[in-house]
């Protein structure tokens, strides 16, 4: 539905988007996330035609919307925009909500039914005489959401719709996204700052970094297969190491980190590597466990140098000869009595590592 070549902009002599091509489909949630600063709400209000574009194009339906001033307002009108920090009038949320469809010149039966129901959607529908501005922020988001459900837009957009917002309301608002999206079949592209919501919203996700689209694929792709190192800390990968590539059995590399020698699911016959490891991919169990059969085929000694809670989980940092940091829940830490200083196995299975050449030394063949 809507297709990105090339998106560049330049404003006050500073680029803020550099070549951004990318597609997305009708129906599906899109995902953008990002540092702050790299350029997510602006490629969202270039998208929305608010921003000009300083190079490239975009496409919507196929259509260039580089097109007359006429065409371009019909396919704003074909969009709606939800910001960061909801803005309302100080007026009922009624009239809030009606605001462009007034603009529009909807009659006022349509307009009373359109915003009764967009008012259900959001879940307040009993709210249409309350003055916007008496509202909680959650509630002030909603009117927000409802008043771009009003016009029927094909494309919804939303810049961080949860970020000032506490975790009862932020989920109200991802259950919101997800019933409209799948309700209304309305294509979504969604910039957020939570890894976690994410990989819970979106089908395909854009990380941008620097203006650039610096990878772009599936939830699997982005949080387990990035393509670079700041991608990967980006999204949570703790464990970055450098390897080298001692030798390849049947698909199973010996990848040297350190002193130490992991078994890695591989392509590459050598050459130096970097390796990512998720921390929830790792397993800590006693230095000296029960007898039996296990999977994993990296069992690194080490010692616990630091216990930090992380919600329902703790973060641990074992010293294995180089740092491996682990993400275990609480009670598996409480039943293990883990502690500082205590002696313990990292496990991570080989299939768990993922790894990308330095291309200027690896070797793409077994000669």
């Amino acid at each position: 539905m809507i297709r990105l070549e090339g998106v560049s902009r330049i404003a006050e002599g500073k680029k803020i988007l550099d070549n951004i091509t990318l597609s997305v489909p009708a129906g599906k949630i899109f995902g953008l996330i990002g540092p702050s600063g790299s350029g997510k709400t602006t490629l969202l209000r270039t998208i929305d035609l608010l921003d000009p574009l300083s190079g490239g194009r975009i496409l919507f339906d196929g259509e260039d919307t580089a097109g007359t001033p006429s065409s371009r307002l019909t396919i704003r009108r074909r969009m709606a925009m939800v910001f960061q920090k909801p803005a309302v009038l100080n007026t009922t949320v009624e009239k809030n909500v009606a605001f462009g469809l007034k603009f529009r010149g909807f009659k006022q039966t349509e307009i009373r039914s359109r915003v009764a129901q967009a008012l259900e959607i959001v879940g307040l529908p009993t709210f249409g005489e309350r003055r916007a501005v008496t509202l909680s922020g959650g509630e002030m988001q909603r009117v927000a959401i409802a008043r771009a459900l009003v016009t029927h837009p094909e494309v919804l957009l939303l810049d961080e719709p949860t970020a000032n917002l506490d975790p009862v309301n932020a989920d109200l608002i991802e259950d919101l996204v997800v019933r409209i999206n799948r309700e209304f079949h309305t294509t979504m592209i969604l910039s957020t700052h939570d890894m976690i919501q994410g990989q819970r919203l979106a089908d395909r996700i854009g990380v941008i970094m620097n203006g650039t689209l610096a990878q772009e694929g599936t939830i699997h792709e982005i949080f387990y297969r990035p393509v670079r190192t700041d991608i990967a800390r980006f999204v949570g990968i703790d464990n970055v190491f450098s390897g080298i590539i001692t030798r390849n059995d049947k698909g199973i590399a010996t990848v040297i980190v350190g002193d130490v020698g992991l078994d890695v699911v591989a392509p590459y016959p050598s050459g130096k590597v970097t390796l990512f490891i998720r921390p929830e991919d790792v397993t800590v169990s006693p230095a000296e466990p029960a007898q039996g059969i296990s999977s994993v085929r990296n069992r690194l000694k080490g010692t616990i140098r630091k216990i930090v809670p992380f919600g329902p989980f703790v973060r641990l940092s074992v010293d294995c000869g180089f740092p491996v940091i682990a993400l275990i829940t609480r009670a598996s830490s409480e039943d293990l009595s883990l502690d500082v200083g205590m002696e313990v196995i990292a496990g991570v299975k080989a299939s768990a590592i993922h790894l990308i050449p330095e291309i200027s030394s690896i070797s793409l063949s077994g000669s």
